[in-house]
């Protein structure tokens, strides 16, 4: 244990020659010693953000060996999970090994946690060389250790649900609660989710119907996403569209009893902006889940189509978001079935 004194954003990690907080730090001090704040995590299994795994699965053209070698190379680089080109990383689970004296975060020595702050301001030891990872899915066993910080957040692991269940619920726990806030501001509203057969677009299809959602719509791009999700019962209304057509994702949500009050957007790949936006009826509110958005895109895109909608960025985080998207996994078995079945 180190007595020096730390910052809880975790300030006194960050190695660059200039003050940074710790996501946006290049590098990051990934020693084993604690400050006394601090808590170490020996790491069993990472969770890359789906908009950061796509990315490097289409630079290798789904080579996982190259994709594997790449993800070592920046953690070892940078002293944590960030992919240079979306600027994300994901989150982890693993044990409390250690806990720092002035810790505030309630944790104890064998605590298994998932970690609720991104993998891109985390610093992360990798000792494995990820031997166990095929580099041909987003979950990634791996042995190594990480660093929380006072103002870190983790969540204790419920003993009912599988390991790998609870990391893929947990990833995408801050959709789900920021969707039922939204929806529970309006009137029995029309929600509009695209991606919705995905993770974090099946859990805020659930949300918005629990919260008093007028009508459901998901959006989906194939054929074989719809009857995933038609066979869940989440959406009352599932249409395919390719979500980069303005266009087209306009018509296809109207047609299916838009435009939305609420749309919440779940897709991994750039270019959704706009067809979100003229999805969504004047006075609407579009929530941006995505790491593949570009918010300049969105502002400057409401600005060009006189668009009167409010646009929000989901941070990831809402006060008590991983318990209630565990008890959306519960209660729901449509939300469960996907779940599964993307696991498997």
């Amino acid at each position: 244990m180190r007595d020096v004194h730390s910052d809880p954003t975790g300030l006194h990690r960050v190695l660059d020659g200039e003050v940074r907080l710790p996501q946006a730090a290049d590098r990051l001090d990934t020693r084993r010693e604690l400050w006394p704040d601090e808590v170490r995590i020996r790491v069993e299994r990472l969770n890359l953000d789906a908009a950061s795994y796509r990315q490097l699965e289409r630079k290798h053209g789904g080579d996982g060996a190259a994709i594997r070698a790449e993800v070592l190379e920046i953690v070892g680089a940078r002293g944590k999970m960030q992919n240079p080109e979306t600027g994300s990383g994901g989150m982890l689970i693993g044990t409390v090994e250690e806990v720092g004296t002035d810790s505030p975060l309630g944790l104890a020595v064998g605590d298994h946690v998932a970690t609720l702050v991104s993998l891109t301001l985390t610093p992360l030891v990798i000792e494995d060389a990820l031997a166990g990872w095929d580099g041909l899915g987003e979950q990634v066993p791996c042995d190594g250790y990480a660093v929380l910080f006072g103002r870190s957040i983790a969540a204790v692991l419920p003993d009912d649900l599988p390991t790998e269940l609870s990391l893929a619920v947990m990833d995408v726990c801050g959709a789900p609660a920021l969707t039922a806030r939204v929806v529970g501001e309006y009137d029995a509203p029309v929600v509009a989710v695209i991606g919705g057969a995905g993770k974090s677009g099946s859990l805020s299809l659930a949300a918005a119907r629990a919260a008093g959602a007028k009508r459901t719509i998901g959006v989906v791009p194939h054929q074989a996403e719809a009857d995933l999700l038609r066979d869940s019962g989440l959406a009352d209304e599932v249409v395919i569209s390719d979500a980069r057509d303005p266009i087209a994702l306009r018509d296809a949500v109207t047609a299916a009893g838009g435009p939305a009050d609420v749309t919440v957007v779940c897709v991994d790949v750039p270019g959704c902006e706009g067809g979100a936006i003229l999805a969504t009826a004047d006075r609407g509110t579009v929530v941006f889940f995505s790491m593949a958005t570009s918010f300049s895109a969105a502002a400057l895109g409401a600005e060009g189509l006189a668009a009167d909608v409010t646009m929000l960025v989901g941070t990831g985080y809402t006060p008590g978001h991983a318990a209630y998207a565990l008890s959306l996994l519960r209660e729901s078995s449509g939300v469960r079935s996907l779940f599964e079945r993307r696991l498997a």
